[in-house]
């Protein structure tokens, strides 16, 4: 389990660099507001973990193009891709995994579960604890887990697998600083996402 980023405290210096990013970009959204902020957070039973709250508040809600590839939602929005039939997003309820999962990959667990078991277990992935940052197209989606041990972090979530983005070089498919200041900032410097890219 990834641990060690401080979630309940906007550290200043991330903040600095999200506002470096984003702030002069002709394509950002303006700021959500701090009421907006609440009104969401009241509405889902959660608190937004720093320093996406704060970014969120005053520095931007939102990027017309990148990151992801189709631009950074605005706080309430999904990807037009996500589809009517997805069940409810319950953010609220916790992010159920710590670690990648490449489910493609794993017929023991495959088997192990029924279908229907399996199916839910993906829908948990998919739409328990985490908010949606955007999409980089062909059902790659970015979420920034809101809810369970791995708050704060940032995961790509697509058709194959579950990876979480920032964890140690040496065992990570997506290295780099964890949390989404982490995210922000490796997109920015144009750093390939995958350790092997």
């Amino acid at each position: 389990m990834m641990t060690g980023m401080n979630t309940e405290t906007c550290d200043p210096a991330e903040l600095a660099a999200l506002r470096d990013i984003f702030a002069s970009r002709s394509e950002a959204v303006p700021p959500a507001g701090w009421e907006a902020v609440r009104s969401f957070e009241a509405e889902h039973g959660i608190v937004l973990p720093e320093p996406y709250r704060t970014f969120v508040a005053e520095i931007c809600d939102g990027l017309r193009a990148g990151p992801p590839y189709y631009g950074l939602l605005p706080l309430a929005l999904t990807p037009s891709d996500w589809g009517p039939d997805r069940p409810e997003r319950l953010l609220a309820e916790p992010f159920p995994l710590t670690s990648a999962w490449l489910w493609e990959e794993e017929e023991a667990t495959q088997e192990a579960l029924s279908e229907q078991e399996f199916e839910a277990r993906m829908d948990s992935v998919f739409d328990h604890g985490s908010l949606l940052l955007g999409t980089d197209g062909c059902g790659m989606y970015w979420h920034l887990i809101v809810t369970g041990p791995q708050r704060g972090h940032v995961w790509l979530i697509d058709e194959n697998a579950a990876i979480p983005f920032g964890t140690r070089p040496d065992t990570s498919l997506m290295p780099g600083t964890p949390g989404f200041a982490g995210w922000a900032t490796h997109w920015a410097q144009g750093r390939p996402w995958f350790a092997d890219a």
